[in-house]
């Protein structure tokens, strides 16, 4: 029997039942132009969270759905398709009462254009079919790369997606859930990118807890599997290790090439925020710009900067 959740038979029945029945809607609504649907993240990977209250077990993470168009699908095509899944997403959040999402609809091309990214390799590696044509045919054309040779630029993106979590928290400090969540994302994120900084990410969270052997590591690993009320790491302890990532990933040796490419960086912010911005550094990857804007926030406990924020969205 396929498994959903960490150790958890219960959890894995409420996934398996909400997947075949999603799966049946998508397939009964004939979507143009859909290719097919897969259950990707945690759940995807058989490492989902799982709360027990009162004797039951409950989902604790997002379900995270990826959706892939027919080849030559227009972006037109793409907005109706995702039309034409938001109901059903909020529909299951309110079933679940976690967050049911269907990530942006890509064609194969867009997938294969992606293939390099830690997002793209994990989904090849851990997934569940859900409607139209089986994964195995959704990523024929998609080559499964080692982890270990993740682009050094991988490492800074996690570290800025994390980075936003802490900074968001600043700004919903009475949401007790969302901040010890993100807490623990920052913990595990910023030992992951450390790892994929040093050519040793592998597959696997247990593996990588293995590799990276530390307590603070385990201890997040564990309220992932299994959330209370409170997570084993403050703010402050989070926000010392993402700083500790940050160094050791912006001064990795993968980082020497990323000068060759700095009219491509320059390009690539122009084309997206038609500004300059600050010259100094508009010949650096916008995501390494962001991160190194991050850092005294993140250190200071601060909240989302509206200018940061919209950065970060535009080329995260």
């Amino acid at each position: 029997m396929r498994r959903y959740a960490h150790a958890c038979a219960e959890a894995d029945a409420t996934v398996r039942d909400a997947v075949r029945e999603i799966g049946r809607r998508i397939d009964a609504m004939r979507i143009a132009r859909l290719w097919g649907v897969v259950l990707g993240g945690g759940y995807g990977r058989g490492e989902g969270g799982v709360i027990f209250e009162g004797g039951k077990a409950r989902l604790s993470n997002d379900l995270d759905f990826y959706v892939v168009t027919e080849r030559g699908a227009t972006r037109a095509d793409e907005r109706a398709i995702a039309a034409a899944l938001a109901p059903i997403a909020r529909e299951w959040t309110a079933r679940l009462g976690v967050d049911v999402d269907f990530c942006a609809p890509k064609t194969p091309r867009r997938m294969e254009r992606d293939s390099r990214r830690l997002m793209i390799q994990e989904l090849l590696r851990g997934y569940a079919d859900v409607a139209g044509s089986p994964g195995v045919e959704l990523f024929a054309d998609i080559e499964e790369r080692p982890l270990s040779q993740l682009p050094w630029m991988e490492a800074v993106r996690l570290l800025v997606n994390r980075g936003a979590g802490m900074l968001l928290c600043a700004e919903r400090v009475n949401d007790a859930q969302f901040t010890a969540r993100n807490i623990d994302k920052c913990v595990l994120g910023a030992f992951d990118a450390a790892l994929m900084a040093r050519g040793e990410y592998v597959w696997g969270a247990e593996a990588r807890a293995a590799a990276i052997r530390d307590p603070r590591y385990d201890a997040a690993l564990a309220w992932k599997f299994r959330p209370a009320a409170l997570p084993p790491c403050t703010a402050e302890d989070a926000r010392k290790v993402w700083l500790w990532a940050a160094d050791m990933v912006e001064f990795a040796p993968a980082r020497a090439a990323e000068g060759r490419r700095r009219a491509w960086h320059a390009l690539r912010w122009l084309a997206r925020r038609r500004t300059l911005g600050d010259l100094r550094s508009l010949g650096i990857d916008p995501l390494l710009r962001i991160l190194g804007r991050m850092r005294p926030l993140v250190r200071d406990g601060a909240a989302f900067p509206p200018a940061l924020r919209r950065d970060w969205m535009v080329f995260n």
